[in-house]
């Protein structure tokens, strides 16, 4: 069982930064795969980059610049983290972490996660 906290949402202009930040509650997800996602209202729930038990990181949300999205991690303090750039109305959503052993392929989520956190709002004004 792991149990995710996620924290860093918060409302920003257009254009600004957010640092999206997810403590585990075990060290033993260090073999998982993990990610963060979201869920604008009215929308499916996206994957917007995903790290495999090796840790390779992939920003897989389609944009025009994905180097503005960047997934990371700190094995020491448990966390995993999403830093967001040039943020724009469209980013605004509701960002979960999430993880998962046995790293399955799902269409639209990445992976089937079988944990996730309790979710963290971002909201971006124009």
């Amino acid at each position: 069982q792991v149990q995710l906290v996620e924290s860093g949402g918060g409302s920003v202009q257009a254009g600004g930064s957010l640092r999206l930040s997810c403590t585990a509650s075990t060290t033993t997800w260090d073999s998982h795969c993990v990610g963060w996602l979201r869920q604008a209202p009215g929308k499916v729930r996206e994957a917007v980059a995903v790290m495999d038990r090796d840790g390779t990181a992939m920003t897989v949300i389609p944009d025009k610049n994905p180097r503005r999205i960047s997934i990371s991690k700190d094995s020491g303090n448990n966390t995993l983290y999403l830093q967001m750039n040039d943020l724009k109305p469209a980013d605004t959503a509701t960002y979960y972490c999430a993880a998962d052993p046995l790293c399955v392929p799902r269409p639209q989520t990445w992976y089937a996660f079988q944990y996730w956190g309790q979710g963290t709002q971002v909201t971006v004004s124009a």
